[in-house]
């Protein structure tokens, strides 16, 4: 009998924590009242106190006592902010026991840790071998904090960083283990909080508005960033649901590792994609709620994606973010929550701050009750155009099913291994000097390793790409935060910010190779490659992929600031 994935996913409980409320009734009461929670900070340290932010209204220290953490224990923000999301959510759900379940908690962040790093840097220096203590910069490191203050010890951990749309990527991980029956329960969203390798890197980019952000308005200047945390616990086949995960679709943009294309072709391929896996006519959907950073280039591309994908019929579209802050690797789990909130109250909420049509924009709604929302999408792009659309249902679906195909007929293409500086110089039989030349080593030695093993594949672009690593891009992002701590966070290096993102490697090789398709980068320390390979697997096995590229790759610093890499590149087929 041939092995299928199928069953319903229902949400059965959420928390969350962002600026606007410390709780789903906090959220939800700011939400009505149209109430915003940007405005000065307070938590973080930074010397650019001109820039609003959307910060969680509890300091680390309350946040810790609150979960009974010692006053003494070194604890990231992340980590505590996401423990107590995952206990409301937890607590809706009814879920007390976990002891005798199979649990993932699938986190999405790009922050990790950073926090603590980020003092450890401050108060001792920059010494490299600072960055192998345990708290440094592993993502995968938060996620198992979370786990243990929460009281999900045991679960096993993923930790997905895909920038913007990290936690809307891990809704949609949970929900594919469910449906093959790897897991009982899963727990999945995002934490994020303000750091200072954040805030700087957003402001080299001049992309932070100095007021309240205000997306898709002609006269909008950039975004407000935030904090925030949120989780779900989804069940299959449950008796009783919050909502229904009814489909959803990770796209790559395939552009500009920072910029997003014109015609919003990452955004268009993904709304269109989970659309079609819901079965769902675009004018069944009935609220959008938009990524809507509130960046000319954002607002712009998206609206493009939204003419393409609703022509003139948009349905009631909103941005959140002028509530909430962009909350980053966070923001697809924060307005999942909130779409859910939305769905359960009968109201669509209002894009604060919007008053002037943008030309050739989209208009969003100015808030609407008493509205009945069967269909809810929510979108969260990030950085490299990692895009995903989830979409929400009030009603059960039918079961979705669909079939595998055998293991045994996936195989290993070719494979290609990159870890001296000597051969670097190989990269130069597929890219220009002139390109290549603001490039990190790790980043180098990953083209190489992808380009070697395609060509000896005899393939020119993969249908999915798959990124593993346990520290991300540990050289750049130590260079750029030695330069916060040297420079006092005044004129930073923009390129440097740009290549520091653990998803950098994955968006490089889909723009080289203008891959559209899925794209994703894991890190959750040894296990990383673990969880690559199993979603390639998965990918070729449900008939999503021919071929996917994934690429593992670390660096170490050491004495006199070398750096040692390795860039591991690996084609999987199936007949």
């Amino acid at each position: 009998m041939a092995k299928t994935m199928s069953g319903v996913i229902s949400v059965t409980g959420m928390g969350i924590l962002c600026a606007i409320g410390n709780d789903k009734q906090e959220v939800l009461d700011s939400l009505k009242n149209k109430a915003s929670g940007i405005g000065r900070m307070k938590y973080l340290p930074s010397v650019h106190t001109d820039i609003p932010v959307g910060e969680i209204k509890l300091s680390t220290e309350e946040m810790k006592q609150m979960l009974g953490i010692s006053g003494d224990e070194t604890v990231s923000r992340t980590s505590v902010m996401g423990a107590l999301a995952v206990r409301e959510a937890l607590q809706q759900a009814g879920i007390q026991d976990v002891s005798n379940k199979r649990v993932a908690l699938i986190s999405g962040t790009t922050v990790g840790v950073m926090d603590v790093t980020e003092q450890i840097f401050e108060k001792t220096g920059t010494d490299p071998e600072l960055l192998d203590m345990p708290h440094s910069h592993e993502c995968g490191r938060s996620t198992e904090e979370i786990a243990l203050y929460s009281g999900l010890q045991g679960a096993k951990c993923c930790t997905i960083c895909t920038a913007c749309s990290s936690a809307l990527n891990a809704i949609m991980l949970g929900s594919e283990m469910l449906k093959n029956d790897e897991v009982d329960l899963v727990v999945a969203g995002g934490s994020e909080p303000l750091s200072k390798l954040h805030l700087n890197g957003f402001n080299t980019l001049m992309i932070l508005d100095r007021e309240r952000c205000r997306p898709f308005d002609e006269t909008r200047a950039g975004l407000n960033l935030g904090e925030g945390a949120a989780f779900v616990v989804l069940q299959k086949n449950a008796p009783k649901s919050l909502a229904y995960v009814r489909g959803y679709a990770n796209r790559c943009d395939a552009f500009h590792q920072t910029a997003t294309s014109k015609t919003g072709d990452g955004a268009t391929l993904a709304m269109e994609g989970a659309l079609e896996m819901a079965g769902l006519q675009p004018a069944d959907i009935k609220y959008i709620n938009a990524h809507g950073t509130g960046t000319p280039d954002n607002d712009a591309s998206e609206s493009a994606a939204f003419k393409r994908v609703f022509g003139a019929d948009l349905p009631d579209m909103s941005s959140t973010k002028s509530y909430t802050g962009h909350t980053t690797s966070a923001a697809g789990s924060v307005e999942t929550v909130i779409c859910i909130l939305a769905m359960e109250n009968d109201f669509v909420p209002a894009s604060l701050g919007w008053q002037h049509p943008m030309p050739d924009g989209v208009i969003p709604s100015p808030g609407r009750t008493g509205v009945d929302l069967d269909y809810v999408m929510c979108n969260s792009f990030g950085f490299g155009g990692n895009d995903s659309s989830l979409i929400l249902s009030k009603a059960r679906p039918g079961t979705d099913e669909r079939p595998l195909k055998d293991e045994s007929r996936i195989s290993i293409a070719a494979r290609s291994i990159v870890s001296s500086e000597e051969e670097l110089s190989g990269l130069r039989e597929f890219l220009p000097p002139m390109e290549t030349r603001r490039m990190s080593r790790v980043m180098k030695a990953s083209l190489l390793s992808a380009f070697t093993a395609l060509r000896d594949a005899g393939i020119a672009r993969p249908d999915a790409i798959i990124a593993a690593t346990s520290k991300g891009m540990l050289e750049l992002s130590t260079i750029f935060l030695e330069d916060i701590v040297n420079n006092r966070e005044e004129q930073l290096k923009p390129t440097v910010f740009m290549q520091s993102t653990h998803n950098t490697i994955a968006s490089a090789i889909a723009i080289q190779t203008k891959c559209h398709g899925y794209n994703i980068t894991y890190s959750q320390g040894d296990e990383s490659s673990v969880w690559a390979v199993r979603d390639a697997k998965m990918l070729l096995r449900k008939g999503e992929a021919h071929t996917v590229l994934v690429c593992a790759f670390d660096e170490e610093l050491s004495e006199g600031r070398t750096c040692r890499f390795k860039a591991e590149s690996t084609i999987y087929t199936i007949a």
